[in-house]
This record gives C-alpha cells, structure tokens and sequence, in this order.
C-alpha cells in the first residue's frame, strides 16, 4: 500500500483544531465534494466551507482515513494533494475503476457518485463546525 501526501500552491498548514466535544455526523454537514475519473482512476476534491472547518479537515481527512471511509480505494494507491488556497483537498484513486469506464458493469462506471458517498460516511467532527 502507498501514500502519498504532499501541498500544492501557497500557504502552510493549518494547525490542528482546538480540543473540544464531539459529535459523529456525516461529513457533508462540513464539507463538500465532487468526483469523476480518467481512465480507470477516480479524482475526488474535498473542499472546507470556513477556515475553522478546514484547519479540521486537513488534520483528520488523511490517506488512511480516506481508505477507511471508501473501502474500494484498500489495496489501491491513493495520493492526497492539499490546497490550502482553496480549503481543499484531492485525492485520487489508481484503478479504482478497472480497465475503465468502457469496461465497467459497476453501479458508478464513471466515479461520479464517489464525492457523494464519501460526503455520507460519518466522522467524529468537532461540535464547534454543526
């Protein structure tokens, strides 16, 4: 298994989020995403609504939790790009789709839902960003 992380465009990491109560809640209560493919990989961009739900985001949306919140990205490569300027994060997904989207008899050949299903997982997110 391999992973990647690296920042992309100006400014530094966000320092972690403030201790505090928590609540498990879909993720899409604090971010939102989109999805698509090329080839047989998936492209998956996360982005954060405020900076407080970002400086989150970028501490605990890692390679490995991604893995566990879509477990038909385990055994695949996953690369996480971070966007600070942007409040976002992308991941992409080597071969997530197979051959791809010709060859694909799945229930997303295109990756498009993937965003979206990520969106639905639940987290323990900080009280502070519901």
């Amino acid at each position: 298994r391999i992973i990647v992380g690296r920042w992309v465009g100006g400014g530094g990491r966000p320092g972690p989020p403030p201790p505090g109560p928590t609540r498990r809640a879909p993720l899409g209560l604090v971010a939102g995403a989109r999805s698509g493919d090329k080839g047989g990989d998936a492209n998956v961009g996360v982005w954060a609504r405020s900076d407080a739900a970002w400086r989150w985001l970028a501490h605990e949306l890692t390679t490995d939790r991604f893995r566990r919140l879509i477990p038909e990205s385990d055994g695949l490569r996953v690369t996480r790009h971070v966007l600070p300027n942007l409040r976002a994060l992308n991941f992409v997904v080597e071969g997530i789709l197979g051959a791809g989207v010709a060859a694909q008899h799945r229930f997303d050949p295109q990756a498009k839902a993937l965003g979206e299903w990520l969106r639905s997982r639940h987290l323990d997110i900080p009280e502070t960003l519901l």
